[in-house]
């Protein structure tokens, strides 16, 4: 894939939008991108079956906030690591990864 980020910006706490070398954007929920966080925890966790309707989880005092991005870094020219407000920090989104998720949108 050739085409790389040009812009990046939040239309709202909880949507980013890319604009793409190409011209196209697109854009994301900070939800969408954290359920489809790419690391080995949460490609292990999302593969586990679920937990019994009676068991309770517990919650950070950081999971109980609205979810966010609290900074994205690029990583070389392939990849972004996203921070999220709930504390994880672990998955690279892959520019193609990227491209693929979230909904095309006019510019």
């Amino acid at each position: 894939m050739n085409y790389q980020p040009t812009e990046l910006s939040t239309q709202t706490p909880d949507t980013l939008r890319i604009t793409w070398s190409d011209g196209q954007v697109r854009e994301y929920t900070v939800r969408e991108l954290r359920e489809n966080c790419p690391c080995a925890t949460c490609r292990e966790k999302r593969k586990a079956p679920p937990a019994p309707a009676t068991s309770l989880p517990v919650l950070s005092q950081a999971e109980t906030e609205p979810l966010r991005i609290s900074k994205m870094q690029p990583m070389g020219r392939y990849a972004y690591a996203i921070h999220f407000s709930d504390g994880h920090n672990t998955g690279l989104y892959t520019l193609e990864s990227l491209r693929e998720m979230g909904t095309e949108v006019e510019a």
